[in-house]
């Protein structure tokens, strides 16, 4: 294609962005303009499907600065994804299909929801990590099933975070040489140039964590193509420094920080389309000539996923292909679940059931933030990653979590991440994404209160379970022993569209005295009733236990008491009214357990009785008498 062609096609690009932006009065025009001749090279060398966005073996695009959504929507308009002319009028608006910032299963071709920068770096390492395991698994030394790339847009924002270097770390170490990040080194942030705040070597950076560099101008066609072409040869994962002008092309405002979050100005963007040639009357305008050539990606994409899927049945690929079925399709019938007849910490349990599911499903892989001896996540004689299922993910809570998210998304797994519950604070932004976005991601978080004892405050979560349960479409299980973990476990294979967290104690748990039902699949049940109770206990994990304990030393004084574990509160709340009031019988006075901060049992409860303080260094059964967890303690609360 001609130099000036991808000129013509750059420009179309900068100016649907522009005008998408000048419409809604808001958004972030400098990005899209800047990128645009990027966008139109990478069209080039990506291959991809527009009629089926979820061909398995496709290139992955992930924009991690999800603001410039100016760029991308005008790029799946014009590949052919289904968006509409009028889907860019209402860009930022009500119900359209392209919000403020790209999210995934909203508009067709958006790989993952993007926006708090760094993390698209982190989900496309994930993607790569993902492509890694499922091709050793199903590719064979004379043919590959899984072979393509994944592409990442990122900015000075996206780097400056430390998630970044996380993730980068770990894409070096593991030589994810299908990796290709693309850095739109504009030298601008919102509040001026990067010489504000940061002056590092970003080419020393990343040759030191094991990856190639190559630095190109960002508006020079025949260096951006060839920097591709040489990432895509390369066997480690390359960044291309791509040295742009924010809003290229935009007069006045080009290269200033003042173009960077809003809109240039009806003057502005007509004086800039008279200059390259456009109309300055027209708004999102597309000459056919353009058209014609963006929209080519529809009929090669099909084409190279018929040749793909012709490959599989003519190349010696039988095995393979069995391989990959069974990824894609998990029995889990074919799990045999452990039984457990003796007091034990549900990490304990917790493990044994992880083990149990990875015998029976081989899309379940994950790892630990350096923690799985503690956190009992180790899947034993599963072998390492990638051709195995244990990740070791070092140190990094906040990339395990973004990039486990990616690799949930990426089709045919079913992952896990682990660490220390008070760790999770290391993960949250990852956790509202898996939670916003529908993501099943497996979080196991283990050393679950102020039980985790001697090691004191700074490891005890106190606030942390009424973080999470306060987050929309996401499952926190706290089991009060192995049967409550087992069905944990079942219903939450089950909630596809959701991410779920098992929180585990470090301390022993006895073994409930009631076989446990599919009641707890609804979150909350009754667990031990008295006829004519007049209190109901409610709990969830360690403190079921003293709940039972509190309920025979109540039965002794004559006082009749029902006992509630509710694993999940969230799916407790979710039932409807006649359950839960079958749960928690009216006229009984209630009152909820739970050694941490407990704010949302006041959802359900007359009496929270909860920690209101950080914790201690001390033996947890020390702490739990300190705090007041014992059964006179809460007596005399009730009394």
């Amino acid at each position: 294609m001609s130099n000036q062609m991808r000129q013509k096609m750059a420009d179309s690009i900068r100016f649907l962005a522009a005008d998408m932006v000048q419409r809604a009065n808001s958004g972030h025009p400098g990005a899209p303009m800047g990128l645009a001749d990027i966008a139109v090279v990478l069209s080039e060398h990506m291959n991809h499907n527009p009629k089926n966005p979820n061909w398995l073996n496709r290139d992955r695009l992930v924009f991690s600065g999800g603001h410039a959504t100016g760029l991308i929507y005008s790029l799946y308009y014009l590949w052919g994804y289904g968006l509409e002319v009028e889907d860019l009028k209402n860009f930022r608006q009500l119900d359209s299909k392209t919000p403020g910032h790209p999210e995934y299963g909203h508009t067709a071709g958006i790989e993952i929801t993007t926006g708090p920068l760094g993390q698209g770096i982190a989900n496309a390492v994930g993607f790569s990590m993902a492509s890694k395991f499922v091709g050793a698994q199903v590719n064979s030394e004379t043919a590959e099933m899984i072979d393509h790339n994944v592409y990442c847009l990122c900015g000075d924002g996206d780097l400056e975070e430390g998630l970044s270097y996380e993730a980068c770390s770990i894409a070096g170490h593991n030589k994810l040489d299908n990796l290709v990040l693309i850095y739109d080194s504009n030298r601008i942030t919102i509040e001026g140039s990067t010489d504000l705040s940061i002056s590092e070597n970003i080419r020393m950076r990343f040759e030191a964590q094991e990856w190639d560099v190559l630095e190109i101008d960002g508006h020079n066609y025949d260096e951006i193509d060839a920097a591709l072409t040489t990432a895509k040869a390369n066997t480690k994962p390359t960044i291309i420094i791509a040295n742009t002008i924010i809003a290229k092309g935009a007069g006045e405002l080009e290269g200033s920080h003042h173009s960077h979050g809003a809109p240039l100005g009806d003057k502005i963007i007509a004086e800039a389309k008279a200059k390259a040639g456009f109309d300055p009357e027209k708004t999102f305008h597309v000459d056919e000539d353009v058209m014609a050539r963006f929209r080519c990606a529809i009929e090669e994409g099909d084409l190279l996923e018929r040749e793909w899927i012709h490959s599989q049945k003519t190349m010696p690929l039988m095995e393979q292909n069995e391989a990959l079925a069974a990824l894609q399709n998990p029995d889990f019938s074919r799990i045999d679940y452990p039984t457990f007849e003796k007091a034990e910490a549900t990490r304990g349990t917790n493990g044994k059931i992880m083990n149990a599911i990875a015998k029976g499903v081989p899309s379940f892989l994950g790892g630990s933030a350096d923690l799985s001896p503690s956190n009992k996540t180790n899947l034993n004689d599963m072998g390492v990653y990638p051709k195995g299922r244990n990740i070791y993910f070092g140190i990094r809570e906040h990339a395990m979590a973004s990039i486990v998210n990616a690799m949930a998304l990426y089709g045919p797994l079913m992952p896990f991440s682990a660490t220390f519950f008070v760790f999770s604070d290391y993960l949250k932004p990852a956790a509202r994404i898996a939670a916003l976005t529908g993501i099943q991601q497996f979080f196991i978080w283990t050393h679950d209160s102020i039980g985790v004892g001697e090691d004191g405050p700074t490891h005890q979560p106190i606030e942390h379970l009424s973080q999470f349960r306060a987050l929309p479409n996401f499952y926190v299980w706290r089991p009060a022993d192995g049967a409550e973990n087992v069905e944990a476990w079942k219903t939450a294979l089950t909630m596809d569209k959701s991410p779920s967290a098992f929180v585990c104690s470090r301390q022993n748990l006895a073994v409930l005295p009631k076989a446990v039902s599919g009641e707890a699949s609804k979150g909350g049940y009754l667990l031990s009733s008295d006829e004519n109770a007049t209190v109901t206990l409610m709990a969830s994990g360690s403190e079921v236990e003293l709940a039972l304990k509190v309920k025979e030393a109540l039965n002794a004084a004559g006082k009749s008491v029902n006992v509630v574990s509710v694993p999940c509160y969230d799916l407790f709340i979710e039932q409807d009214a006649s359950y839960i009031s079958s749960i928690i019988k009216e006229g009984t006075s209630t009152v909820a357990i739970e050694a941490a901060r407990g704010l949302e049992w006041y959802k359900l409860a007359d009496t929270v009785i909860a920690m209101d303080t950080f914790g201690a260094s001390a033996p947890a059964g020390q702490l739990f008498e300190k705090f007041g967890f014992t059964v006179e303690s809460i007596i005399g609360k009730i009394q």
